[in-house]
């Protein structure tokens, strides 16, 4: 499994380790970005208690940031991907549209069963430390800005992903 480093501006982190027997695609995608420094400056840019933390495709001014769209690896749509979504995994983030992915993804900060088979889960956090820096995240301040719901009063800006 390859692991990475959520490096956040305020200078905490949060590692995981990425599945790609269970999600091979999407997981591919993810590393792709990662090596593009796509994430570099993006934002956790809607987070809600009890629930998850979403970032990834969009900067501190709410401009989204686009990446090219991938098949979704979950069982609604014909692929066999086993993984739960357990407080830290990670998940990729979609439309209704079940080949919508292509940047955002979530994680977990609670389980969240009714998600299983539904979304592409195809990681989780390594540790205590970083389940906390989630969960800690998804309590921070939020408000409504144009038509986006659960965004951070103060940005939460990734400065970068990396490979460990």
């Amino acid at each position: 499994m390859t692991k990475i480093a959520i490096k956040l501006s305020d200078g905490r982190e949060m590692r995981a380790e990425l599945d790609e027997k269970n999600a091979p695609i999407t997981v591919a995608n993810f590393l792709k970005l990662v090596d593009e420094d796509f994430y570099n400056g993006l934002i956790f840019h809607r987070v809600i208690p009890e629930f998850m933390i979403q970032g990834g495709g969009m900067n501190p001014s709410l401009e989204e940031k686009m990446a090219k769209p991938i098949k979704g690896e979950f069982i609604q749509n014909g692929v066999s991907n086993p993984l739960k979504h357990k407080l830290g995994t990670l998940s990729m983030a979609r439309t209704s549209d079940p080949n919508s992915a292509s940047s955002q993804f979530f994680i977990c900060v609670t389980d969240t069963p009714h998600l299983d088979g539904a979304y592409a889960a195809f990681g989780k956090l390594c540790d205590a430390e970083s389940e906390q820096v989630a969960i800690d995240i998804s309590n921070v301040q939020t408000a409504s800005i144009w038509y986006y719901q659960d965004v951070p009063v103060k940005p939460i800006v990734i400065s970068s992903i990396e490979r460990i």
